[in-house]
């Protein structure tokens, strides 16, 4: 198939069929933040950092671009004051689990996102889901996954697997857009405290 012709911010980009808008947007030099993506992993759109606004047949919405495919004749828009204000309010709700996160920090100042806006809570962890995908589509091992739903998920470590996978590898760690301090204790505290993590994570657990 031909390349696809759309218009990003009155740039005219071309991508290739089955390139999602993040990806096309990133390689014609327009930067769109992201904390779940990773090119070696399946599109994911956990974060919702990455929304953007598409008008195809005089119609406009907001999708999320690493999951959204090109089209041809797109008009996207990254930019805008509601797109602006939905990101400052999801880098806020970020900073309230991980405020010592240097990617987030980046994004905070771009946008004037107020690091103090929401109550702290207690886990680094924003789901992102890096770690579980890469453990699972990459290294093909499921040691690590979600538990619960909601305001009560996070990561667990599988200890029957972790204990036999995990301690030469922990190639999970340094994705890890928060610190990979939170992906360390929670592996050592399921091997250790195993009982605790008897909760069977999400299948295609996910961020």
């Amino acid at each position: 198939m031909s390349e696809i012709t759309m218009q990003v911010d009155g740039k005219e980009v071309r991508a290739a069929p089955g390139m999602t808008l993040l990806e096309a947007a990133h390689g014609a030099g327009i930067q769109i933040p992201t904390l779940c993506h990773h090119e070696g992993l399946e599109p994911f759109g956990g974060c919702r950092l990455c929304l953007v606004e598409v008008e195809a047949r005089g119609r406009a919405r907001l999708v999320v671009s690493c999951v959204y495919l090109a089209e041809e004749g797109l008009v996207v828009r990254t930019r805008t004051e509601k797109i602006d204000r939905l990101r400052k309010t999801i880098i806020e709700l970020l900073l309230a689990h991980a405020p010592s996160s240097e990617p987030l920090a980046v994004w905070a100042r771009e946008y004037g996102a107020d690091r103090n806006r929401f109550e702290k809570e207690s886990s680094f962890c924003i789901h992102c889901g890096l770690c579980v995908r890469y453990c699972a589509e990459v290294k093909q091992k499921h040691a690590v996954g979600f538990v619960d739903r909601g305001v009560r998920k996070e990561i667990c470590f599988i200890p029957q697997i972790a204990a036999r996978e995990c301690d030469g590898c922990k190639e999970c760690f340094p994705l890890c857009p928060t610190s990979y301090l939170q992906a360390a204790y929670v592996m050592v505290e399921s091997l250790a405290f195993p009982q605790g993590s008897s909760r069977r994570p999400e299948s295609g657990a996910g961020g």
